[in-house]
């Protein structure tokens, strides 16, 4: 098995089953599901909300079929779907074919415009290199329908020396319907910058399947464009895609702006007044563009706050705003308030709740702790403002033997019903049969009070592009709205209605009525040329 720079790294910096609610005002925190080794170990996140509105997710570890080589015996991961209620099945076994043909440790899903799933592995796939990847595999991109058929479109390493990349990471659709990532390794090879086996790329794939290398890093001078991307990528409204590297610049991780064509610009370089890295460094996570326009994302460490829990003698963590233009702000330091209460090593970045907030977790700190984390503590979830303004919502293994979780590093997302949902990697109840015993971790949700809303995939489009509204209850729509243009519709089913973008539609929020209220979506729909 490969391990990813992030896990190594965190190291380095740290040296839906129901069960009962625990509530306070405005807050409920509800055990969904918990995996057990069978049904998938380690979850990724977030989690995915498919059209029928159930949810979909995988699991890096765990499930029917294990190969020593590319899954270390624990099973090679799944792909697993869970109802609102707490029903959990697996989709999907990884490893299925012969080889692991079929790719091994996949990443999280994205919902492609047509209603099926997308993502990639780290490993497995029809390709080995004796360099980046003995006989483990180079990974996979894959489409699989919520039924749980699966199709490889890709598999890496194809290219003499790994020149199309190596263990890639979550994927997002772009406007022109195709898919780009970033693979954390694999390139032009660069022996002087510390990374024969390449620095990382960022990839374009069709949905058939066609895959061209739009970027391959550290082929700038001192790797000032960064190397080793991680976690993915986002497409802001400019067009452009958004990412991190976990090295480069200054040696800590930058932030980076790079085109469809493949013109790329460092915009931030983390650490630049080493070693007090009061800006944080490691940025983490999927970057968010939010509704102001600017980006926001976390770091595993730095900042400004200093304590033996989190054992850094950098900081604890940040959280940052950056503009498009590259002006960074760090508006949060990690283990601000008394033994690291507020929590530390934010590994999974934020996603904006429909109430302006942002809302994500930590993945150690907080008010408990337990055999299973150590005096550091099992980790938080907790919501920001965008001044900066913290509030932790729950701390992780409040209950004994940690059956609510521990260790929340997947992102949490929010779905249509106003809920958070999430997953932990360690807790919940405690089977055999996985990694180190302890729990193979949970899926929980999070309700801080907010109501429903609608949700457009994709998120935008040109006058005519079929889209797809997701939300609850959407049975006795009456009107669907484009930026207050009417559009024809149809209702498919309660969670489901397809539409298309109306003549003399404008960008806005796209609204759905019902005869009992008006739902708007969670973004704005942003009309193409």
């Amino acid at each position: 098995m490969k391990n990813s720079g992030l896990w190594s790294i965190a190291s380095v910096v740290v040296a839906f089953c129901v069960a009962t609610a625990i509530a306070s005002p405005a807050k409920t925190f509800t055990v969904v599901a918990n995996f057990d080794g069978k049904n998938g170990a380690m979850a990724n996140g977030p989690l995915v909300q498919g059209v029928n509105g159930n949810f979909y997710g995988t699991t890096s570890y765990g499930g029917a079929h294990n190969n020593n080589t590319s899954c270390s015996g624990y099973g090679c991961g799944t792909v697993f779907e869970i109802t609102p209620a707490g029903k959990l099945i697996v989709i999907y076994n990884f490893c299925s074919q012969k080889n692991c043909v079929d790719g091994a440790t996949p990443s999280p899903l994205v919902l492609g415009a047509n209603g099926n799933f997308y993502g990639t592995t780290d490993a497995g796939g029809a390709n080995n290199n004796s360099m980046f990847c003995p006989n483990v595999g180079c990974g996979t991109v894959f489409e699989i329908t919520p039924a749980g058929k699966l199709t490889t479109l890709y598999s890496f390493c194809a290219q003499t020396n790994c020149a199309d990349g190596d263990d890639p990471s979550r994927l997002v659709q772009a406007t022109n319907g195709n898919f780009y990532g970033v693979g954390a390794s694999g390139g032009i090879d660069n022996h002087d910058a510390g990374c024969p086996l390449g620095c990382g790329t960022v990839f374009e794939i069709t949905p058939k399947g066609g895959l061209t290398t739009v970027y391959s890093f550290c082929t700038q001078p001192n790797c000032a464009d960064g190397e080793f991307p991680q976690s993915g990528l986002v497409q802001a409204t400019n067009g452009s895609f958004y990412g991190v590297t976990l090295y480069g610049g200054t040696g800590l991780g930058n932030v980076f702006e790079v085109t469809a064509n493949g013109t790329l610009t460092n915009l931030h370089s983390f650490c630049p007044d080493y070693p007090q890295c009061s800006d944080g460094e490691y940025p983490a996570g999927i970057l968010v563009q939010a509704s102001n326009g600017n980006l926001y994302g976390t770091t595993l460490s730095g900042g400004a706050s200093q304590n033996a829990i989190c054992t850094s003698s950098v900081g604890c963590g940040t959280v940052f705003e950056i503009t498009e233009n590259g002006k960074l702000t760090t508006f949060y330091n990690f283990c601000s308030q008394t033994n690291c209460s507020d929590g530390f090593n934010p590994f999974a970045g934020l996603v904006q709740g429909t109430d302006g907030s942002f809302y994500g977790t930590t993945r150690l700190g907080g008010t408990y702790n337990s055999g299973l984390c150590g005096n550091t503590g099992c980790g938080t979830a907790f919501a920001i403002t965008p001044g900066g303004k913290l509030s932790t919502l729950y701390t992780f293994c409040s209950r004994t033997n940690c059956t609510d979780g521990a260790y929340s590093i997947p992102a949490l997302m929010q779905a249509t019903n106003g809920i958070f949902s999430g997953l932990t990697d360690k807790g919940g109840a405690d089977f055999q049969g996985c990694i180190a015993g302890g729990g193979c971790g949970n899926v929980f949700t999070l309700s801080v009070g907010l109501g429903p809303f609608v949700e457009s995939n994709p998120t935008s489009g040109k006058l005519g592009r079929a889209v797809t509204i997701l939300g609850n209850n959407l049975t006795g729509a009456t009107s669907v709205s484009f930026n207050g243009t009417a559009a024809t519709f149809t209702i498919v089913s309660g969670t489901e209605i397809k539409t298309t973008v109306p003549k003399r539609a404008t960008t806005g929020f796209v609204e759905v009525k019902t005869r009992q209220k008006r739902l708007k979506s969670n973004v704005v729909f942003r009309v193409t040329k």
